[in-house]
């Protein structure tokens, strides 16, 4: 399977394995261990690393039968759906999933992509409102860019952290402060990765 996911990958585009990572947000060890073989990878993973490269599903864990995909589209039957990754508890933190496996599949919003993965909020870390709303990002960037500044994002942290907050320059060099409506900034901290959020629902 592993050199399947290598193949795919080339093909899809993404040079590097820390390419593709970076693409679907994912840490890149996990990613190099399923593409170098050291480590396995369960089907959903796979599932979602054959939407990404577009590549069936059986081709990459059997190496059976056509290897592209289907389309993206779903059937008409069928809404379409993306990976549920973690979910955001009271305090803003975000707790993955071991192996960055998919918890869940969820309903995908207007306008999703291939990379768009979503994230459930539980508790009042964005106001008692939006308990058990669904968050959805794509578009991962390491480090931040200029597009996020004053943009609501799913923000991780270098010690691990992952939050949904909105993304303010510092006045020192390479860290940001990351503000609430409901709790109190957190000021001057270096950003790991951060997305903007693209879409907000109730589940």
């Amino acid at each position: 399977m592993h050199e399947r996911l290598a193949q795919a990958r080339s093909e899809a585009g993404y040079a590097k394995a820390a390419d593709a990572a970076k693409a679907m947000g994912i840490r890149e060890p996990t990613y190099h261990g399923h593409e170098n073989g050291s480590r396995g990878f369960k089907r959903d993973s796979a599932e979602r690393y054959a939407r990404k490269f577009h590549v069936s599903l059986e081709w990459l864990l059997t190496g059976k039968g056509p290897k592209e995909g289907r389309s993206m589209q779903a059937p008409a039957d069928r809404p379409r759906q993306v990976p549920l990754v973690g979910y955001v508890a009271a305090g803003a933190e975000m707790h993955f999933h071991a192996n960055d496996t998919a918890l869940d599949d969820v309903p995908a919003p207007f306008g999703a992509t291939d990379s768009t993965v979503a994230v459930e909020i539980r508790g009042d870390s964005l106001g008692s409102f939006f308990d058990r709303w669904l968050v959805f990002y794509d578009e991962v960037r390491r480090p931040v860019t200029t597009e996020l500044i004053n943009k609501l994002c799913v923000v991780g942290l270098e010690d691990g952290r992952i939050m949904i907050k909105k993304v303010q320059r510092s006045k020192a060099k390479g860290l940001f402060h990351l503000l609430s409506q409901t709790e109190p900034p957190i000021l001057d901290v270096a950003i790991e990765w951060a997305a903007q959020v693209k879409n907000m629902v109730p589940r």
